[in-house]
């Protein structure tokens, strides 16, 4: 036993053997921690348990956790591939007691696992202890009868952990495995204990105390337990290899990478292939857990992740975009142990598809610039911080790719340059990272959770019954009442309200007894299933302990349930007309409308869009009943329900099937909202809009029953009118339409030419003759009205053949009073008069300033108008003087 999804499942059995309770991995995005970017560590799914805020039915657990560290101050990137234990993605594996079983019964299953179940030699092992933790030394010496040299005491906060500054906290015993004398390294504690001879694979976190201020530490009255320990590290000592990449996970990965670049992967070429295996693994679990990459947050660490990997891939002499083409292998290795990665392996393989076939044009950019502007530094000099960030903002090339494509000469990067460069242009763009995405839940709600329990939801059967209040929030604060005009939160024991979630929005509606009536103005949930009632007191006072009748909004609740039904159907007929790597990335279902947010590389066409529409509308006609069915996460999986990539689901989960007759549903879903009973109830599905709201993610907007009528009939009527003041029937309006805007537009076209032969005297009339000698040049000059500015030019353009050789000066006057000025000097004049010089002394008696252009056209303008001919007749004076010059 050493492969490693064996050394998985055998920990986890023989902690579950043992009382815990195996609990599943929480997405790599953390619900339950503003803090972090990513879940990096096993306990973070427990932290709230740890603390008393949150309380479940098993005091004993056991993971698998997956874990991500490529972010904030957890940041491991740039070591990957050159050293032999650093990963962007890990999985830990931990047992917890919470308040259950301490220090001697975690070492006890310590030892056992590595000893009976593992088979590691004793004389191998030794551990560390916190130096005045006396009570896990003197447990170690008898559970695993070590000597008092195999158990080292070190004063160091290495082994103390605390979650913060403040709350639960407690000393640490590592477990150490010496990996022998051939490899450089001492024991920890000593002067060369960073060396790998002594390997670190396990951690016990004893938690007893609590930091309750600076120096200030409490007993904790239910001391716990956290331990983690990597799985990739484990594997690495039982299967006998000194380094993560060596164990058969990797192996196969690296593989994988080398038939599809024939590059042998233990050459020169060795840090690449592990840096795409690496990177190959936290890409698509982040993509399969709702991360897409972007320029911000979560998504550009993944970018960023996903580009040094494809940098390597180019390095490595691939031709086209490979990561896609390796997902397969990922998923044969780890897909059993997380189904995720075979549920979005279609939206995994096409981003990736389609993020390095972007990439690549950036790659050739950067690199071309890299190498020219590095072209002189030797070994030991560094880039420019300015270049540095000029690649990265102009040309998308992050600093690390720039810092790792320079590694290999031995130049670095002025990171402080380019942390300035980047401050200055920036600093409003780029804002820090504050936190997970998901808001904190407050204390006040872990608290009447603890004393009230869930809320008991009726609204899947009802919008009608009865409830009893069991708390009652204003300000932050609990109270013993609400009176009339108060805005508050009430919480009920029981409620027919559906709580925003899952992008459809919370129910309104009322409560009420006797005298007493409360409005219902957003319901919400707090703590997972705690229903919050955002309520006005509009008469009466409400007060704990008291009974209402509850009525949600029925004609609200019914457009609810005919757009969140209408998402359904809309999704999958994007799957059936787009592909299957269509996937869920957002939705509001509202009373009104619709919007669906769905993973597609580019713009969905018309065509596309009416299929959509068309397929959707079919399965409204066919009326079929819609079900719903309480079903085990993974016999719901198993039977096509689609699960929504980065969701966390319980054991139990509402499977909600729709349309397709008696053999296969049209669409299978994981759903939590609220729906009609039948098809036929959404009456039509309208599609109103789309755009693009992210790189890779669509939007399209719907209306449905009466919404989508109303809004298919205001069309409708606006037709029509056209239709009546176009005198042609409706099916002929937009062609007749068509036809008059071209005439409009050949009117306008033969109504510009009459003016400008007109404002030019040639049409008929008997305007002033324009041209004049002025000292032995002709001078064309007039000003004229009727004619747009920008025809001045053309106008001038005409003038100049006309006289043949000489200046034209022309002044439009529009209606409004403002002037345009064109001056025109013919080729054989223009080494004598420039026409940017007569044009400013025009523009200035029109009131303007300047004016530009060149020798032979310029042009400016001005306010005044009325003074166009004072305007014409400086021009002659000045074509006078330089005449005469």
């Amino acid at each position: 036993m050493s492969g490693v999804n064996e050394i998985r499942s055998t920990f986890l059995d023989y902690f579950a053997k043992n009382g815990h309770t195996t609990v599943e991995s929480s997405s790599l995005v953390p619900r339950n921690d503003p803090t972090l970017m990513f879940t990096n560590a096993g306990m973070v799914p427990f932290k709230n348990l740890f603390t008393g805020a949150e309380k479940r039915d098993y005091t004993r657990a056991a993971s698998a956790q997956k874990c991500v560290r490529a972010g904030g101050k957890h940041n491991d990137l740039d070591n990957v591939g050159y050293t032999a234990r650093h990963h962007t993605f890990f999985e830990m594996l931990g047992n917890f007691s919470f308040g259950d079983y301490f220090k001697e019964q975690a070492i006890v299953l310590a030892w056992n696992l590595i000893i009976k179940e593992f088979g590691l030699p004793k004389d191998r092992l030794l551990v560390t202890v916190y130096h005045d933790d006396d009570e896990a030394f003197c447990l170690w010496k008898k559970i695993a009868g070590f000597s008092d040299d195999r158990i080292i005491r070190i004063a160091s906060s290495d082994n103390f952990w605390s979650m913060g500054e403040t709350g639960p906290c407690g000393p640490c015993s590592e477990i150490f495995y010496d990996q022998g004398e051939a490899l450089r390294g001492g024991p920890p504690g000593s002067p060369d204990e960073d060396g790998d001879r002594f390997l670190e694979f396990w951690n016990l976190v004893f938690m007893q105390f609590e930091q309750v201020a600076p120096g200030q530490r409490v007993p904790l009255p239910r001391p716990s337990i956290d331990t983690g320990m990597g799985l990739e590290r484990i594997a690495a000592l039982m299967q006998g290899v000194h380094s993560n990449f060596e164990i058969d996970l990797f192996r196969a990965l690296i593989r994988a990478v080398a038939d599809a670049t024939g590059v042998e992967p233990d050459g020169p070429m060795q840090a690449s292939h592990r840096i795409i295996a690496d990177h190959l693994r936290a890409s698509a679990f982040l993509v399969a857990d709702g991360v897409l990459p972007a320029n911000e947050g979560r998504g550009y660490v993944l970018r960023r992740i996903m580009r040094r990997a494809m940098r390597h891939a180019q390095m490595l002499g691939a031709r086209d975009p490979l990561m896609w083409r390796l997902v397969p292998a990922l998923v044969r290795e780890m897909g059993a142990a997380y189904p995720e990665l075979s549920r979005a392996q279609p939206l995994i393989e096409e981003t990736l598809k389609l993020e390095e076939t972007r990439f690549r044009t950036t790659l050739a950019r950067g690199l071309a610039i890299l190498d020219e502007e590095t072209r002189d530094l030797i070994e030991g000099q560094s880039l420019s911080g300015d270049v540095a960030f000029k690649l990265y903002d102009t040309y998308g090339f992050p600093l690390d790719l720039t810092q790792e494509a320079l590694r290999a000469r031995k130049i670095g990067v002025d990171k402080t340059a380019f942390d300035a460069a980047m401050e200055r242009q920036r600093a409003e763009a780029r804002k820090a990272w504050t936190g997970s995405g998901d808001a904190a839940t407050e204390t006040v709600w872990f608290a009447i959770k603890d004393k009230v329990g869930a809320t008991d939801f009726l609204g899947y059967e009802t919008e009608s019954a009865e409830g009893v209040v069991v708390a009652l929030v204003r300000d932050g604060v609990e109270r013993d009442a609400l009176k009339t005009g108060e805005k508050g939160l009430v919480i009920l024991n029981q409620t027919p309200f559906y709580a925003e979630s899952g992008g459809q929005v919370g129910d309104t509606g009322v409560l009420h007894a006797g005298e007493t009536r409360l409005r219902v103005e957003n319901t919400v949930k707090k703590v997972g299933d705690l229903f919050i009632h955002e309520v006005v007191v509009e008469r009466g006072e409400v007060r704990r302990d008291m009974a209402l009748q509850l009525d949600v909004d029925h004609e609200r609740r019914s457009a609810i349930r005919a757009n969140h039904s209408a998402t359904h159907l809309l999704h999958e007929a994007l799957r059936e007309v787009l592909g299957d790597h269509v996937a869920q990335k957002g939705s509001l279902v509202a009373a009104d409308r619709l919007r669906f947010d769905f993973a597609h590389p580019k713009p969905v066409t018309d065509q596309e869009l009416a299929q959509v529409e068309d397929i959707a509308n079919r399965v409204i006609l066919e009326n079929a009943a819609v079900s719903t069915r309480l079903m085990e996460v993974d016999q719901a999986i198993e039977s096509g329900a689609k699960a929504l990539f980065g969701e966390k689901y319980g054991d139990e989960v509402r499977v909600v099937s729709m349309g397709g007759g008696a053999r296969r549903a049209f669409s299978v879903e994981l759903c939590g909202g609220v729906h009609v009973s039948r098809t036929g109830d959404i009456g039509l599905v309208s599609i109103v809009g789309r755009s693009a709201v992210a790189a890779g993610v669509q939007r399209i907007e719907a209306k449905t029953a009466a919404s989508a009528r109303h809004h298919l009939n205001s069309e409708a009527r606006v037709l029509r009118d056209l239709s009546g003041l176009l005198r042609a029937p409706v099916e002929d309006a937009a062609d007749r339409l068509a036809a008059l805007l071209e005439e409009r537009k050949k009117l306008e076209r033969e109504l510009t030419e009459a003016r400008k032969k007109l404002a030019m005297g040639g049409g008929g009339g008997n305007a002033e003759e324009p041209v004049r000698q002025v000292a032995g040049v002709k001078l064309f000059a007039r000003a004229i009205s009727g004619v747009e500015m920008k025809d001045l030019k053309s106008l001038a353009d005409e003038a100049k053949q006309s006289i043949g050789s000489g200046i034209v000066a022309i002044i439009g006057v529009a209606e409004d009073g403002r002037a345009g000025v064109v001056v025109a000097v013919t080729p054989d004049l223009t080494t004598k008069f420039n026409a940017v010089d007569f044009v400013r002394l025009a523009s200035e008696k029109l009131g303007g300033k300047g004016g530009g252009g060149r020798p032979d056209m310029a042009q400016a303008g001005g306010p005044d108008g009325a003074a166009a001919d004072q305007a014409l007749a400086a021009i002659a004076e000045l074509l006078e003087q330089r005449a005469a010059s």
